[in-house]
């Protein structure tokens, strides 16, 4: 019995139409970030974003090695983590905070901060950021857990820090800005948002869900908004830390409002119905390093990010975001 060849699916060309050109994005290209170091205190601001939940699933049958600043560690099996105080907690986690994110892997650990990383880490875990269901709490004193807790403490440090202009992004130093002149693909995608021409740059929008076709609808209609794009086939990545793993992240969208000033102001905005850990680092990995790190740089203009969680709510959501700025500039 002989096959029959399948029918190939039609193919639909998404690309940056040369007529469009006035309206192109240009974006970072951010490859890390570098923080002033504080000469004396650590000082954070947690938020629901900081919170780590641990569970049987997250933390598993294995042993935790304990350490001091100084000699042997000792290791304790999930049964005596039972006993073990809040206080060997902060303990454990400050040190694994100034080791891991105050300095540099050739760098001694800035042992003067110290009292100041268990001060705040004994304000993240009073403030009830750690929750633990069917397992001991001094469960997060494993070392994945560890990393995971500590990123979120410092991410809570640099919220409060960035405003004195601490952070700045690191760029791609052999491709360090991007652009949606680049967008050049074919889809045989069929969830595809045509594009209006004074709008993007790019012809259409490939819709991976419902919920990205409704915020592509919702960005068209604003009178405010010069340009979007997509974020499929430009590499516009965010780098973040699953604890001590580096990542990736890839944004939604990219709109660009024309607020009054001298340039348009960037917005980076996700689409996410559920929230678990992951997202939520990273968009405090948004909010307080790759915004703060690349307005602090300059040359790219303003940015901004923002996040929409209700779908029914996006339209009137995202025109009480753009209509925040519009009228921030006009008091100026």
């Amino acid at each position: 019995m002989v096959a029959r060849p399948t029918a190939p699916k039609p193919t639909v060309r998404v690309q940056a139409l040369k007529e469009r050109a006035a309206r192109e994005i240009a974006f970072p290209r951010v490859d890390g970030y570098r923080v002033e170091l504080p000469d004396e205190r650590l000082r954070a601001k947690f938020t629901a974003d900081s919170r780590l939940v641990l569970t049987p699933e997250e933390v598993g049958p294995c042993t935790v090695l304990m350490e001091g600043i100084v000699g042997e560690g000792v290791e304790l099996n999930a049964a005596e983590l039972e006993a073990v105080r809040p206080s060997t907690i902060v303990f454990h986690l400050a040190k694994r905070l100034l080791e891991t994110r105050f300095c540099d892997p050739d760098e001694d650990w800035p042992i003067h901060l110290f009292g100041e990383a268990k001060r705040v880490t004994k304000q993240w875990l009073d403030g009830g950021y750690l929750v633990a269901r069917g397992v001991p709490q001094a469960a997060v004193t494993y070392l994945e857990l560890a990393d995971q807790a500590v990123e979120r403490i410092y991410l809570a440090c640099q919220r409060y820090e960035h405003g004195e202009k601490r952070m700045k992004a690191i760029l791609d130093p052999y491709n360090p800005k991007g652009s949606t002149r680049v967008v050049s693909f074919t889809t045989s995608k069929t969830t595809l948002y045509k594009t209006g021409r004074d709008r993007s740059h790019v012809n259409y929008v490939v819709c991976d869900s419902d919920w990205e076709a409704e915020l592509a609808r919702v960005i068209e209609r604003n009178p405010h908004v010069r340009a979007y794009v997509k974020n499929q086939g430009m590499q516009f990545e965010v780098p973040y830390r699953d604890g001590a793993v580096p990542r990736k992240y890839v944004p939604d969208f990219i709109v660009q409002v024309e607020n009054g000033g001298d340039e348009p102001l960037n917005l980076v905005l996700e689409t996410k119905g559920y929230r678990g850990g992951n997202a939520q680092l990273k968009a405090e990995t948004l909010r307080t390093l790759w915004v703060p790190g690349v307005n602090n740089l300059g040359g790219f203009g303003r940015w901004e990010f923002a996040e929409f969680t209700d779908v029914f709510a996006m339209q009137d959501a995202f025109d009480r975001l753009v209509a925040g700025f519009v009228g921030e500039r006009e008091l100026a």
